[in-house]
């Protein structure tokens, strides 16, 4: 599954807020780059010059839009559609001062983020700059980047604004940039969306419309995560031995945990009947910052291996 996961360009981080998406995206570069994978995990922001949570769950010193190494094969960027205009202009205009005499004009500057396809094309671009990045000898600098989406919405915007952009300008360098920015994106060898929700009944709603919603625009949907599972400790047999016993003497204090293991069963079941991808759960632990995602991402790692040796499909921690 990972495998699988490691061989994509572009590995998409999607989710409603408040699901542990960016923990998720840290978890997964974490656990690339433990697999010996240079990966460079990027963050996509609406507020470009806000705090980054992100950069705090891997360990770097800088949140900006230039790259920065942060430990053994990982590195990390914000993406930012300011930087992504620059190198689009640098790209496009005969010499580098003309791109730079541009940005500082104020009127472009408002032109280029008054309009969300242009902020949007700014982010893919810069994106792209990253991907096409290459060594001397040939080898990618950014073989697998790994970017955190702000929320469900953008996903969707990515594949669905720029196509405004093409409807006026099907042609000319603009529509170039953004037809190689989606042709990246709908190609499930290049890029895959791993969507995370949380293991209640609503979460799991909103996932499922989303993988509908995913389809109508081709992003290729390669996973989905159940965040925070609850631990079970309990098999089949003892659990029924425990629903007797709590019909015979009444309700336990124990019983709002044992309707949240309940739920969390149901809320996978949903899923798997929901999906035709691969999906597992991540646990609930009492662990923040690096920590977290160092544990997690090494859960991960042995969760999904010992899945590969049954079906592939599925695996809860």
């Amino acid at each position: 599954m990972l495998e699988s996961l490691w061989s994509r360009r572009a590995v998409l981080v999607s989710g409603k807020g408040g699901v542990g998406k960016t923990t998720l995206s840290a978890t997964l570069a974490v656990a690339a780059a433990r697999a010996g994978r240079p990966v460079l995990l990027a963050e996509l922001s609406p507020d470009e010059g806000g705090p980054s949570t992100l950069s705090g769950l891997v360990g770097a010193k800088e949140a900006g839009p230039r790259v920065v190494p942060v430990g053994p094969n990982l590195s990390f960027v914000r993406l930012s559609a300011q930087e992504g205009h620059r190198l689009f202009l640098e790209e496009t205009l005969p010499v580098k001062w003309l791109a730079e005499a541009a940005l500082r004009s104020r009127a472009l500057r408002r032109f280029l983020e008054a309009g969300p396809a242009l902020k949007e094309m700014g982010l893919m671009f810069q994106l792209l700059a990253l991907l096409r990045l290459t060594h001397p000898d040939g080898r990618r600098v950014h073989p697998l980047t790994v970017v955190d989406l702000p929320a469900t919405g953008h996903a969707l915007a990515l594949a669905t604004l720029p196509r405004s952009i093409l409807s006026l300008m099907p042609g000319g360098p603009v529509g170039r940039a953004v037809r190689e920015g989606l042709d990246l994106l709908q190609d499930p060898a290049r890029t895959g969306v791993v969507l995370t929700t949380l293991p209640e009944p609503l979460p799991v709603s909103e996932t499922l419309a989303l993988v509908g919603e995913l389809k109508e625009v081709g992003l290729p949907l390669s996973a989905a995560v159940l965040n925070r599972m609850p631990e079970d400790p309990f098999t089949p047999e003892s659990r029924a031995a425990l629903e007797r016993l709590l019909e015979t003497h009444g309700p336990h204090r124990g019983q709002r945990a044992l309707e949240r293991l309940e739920r969390a069963r149901l809320a996978r079941q949903r899923l798997a009947a929901g999906v035709s991808v691969p999906h597992w759960g991540l646990p609930e632990l009492a662990l923040t910052g690096v920590a977290l995602v160092e544990r997690l991402a090494e859960l991960l790692e042995s969760t999904l291996e010992g899945a590969a040796s049954h079906d592939g499909r599925e695996a809860t921690p």
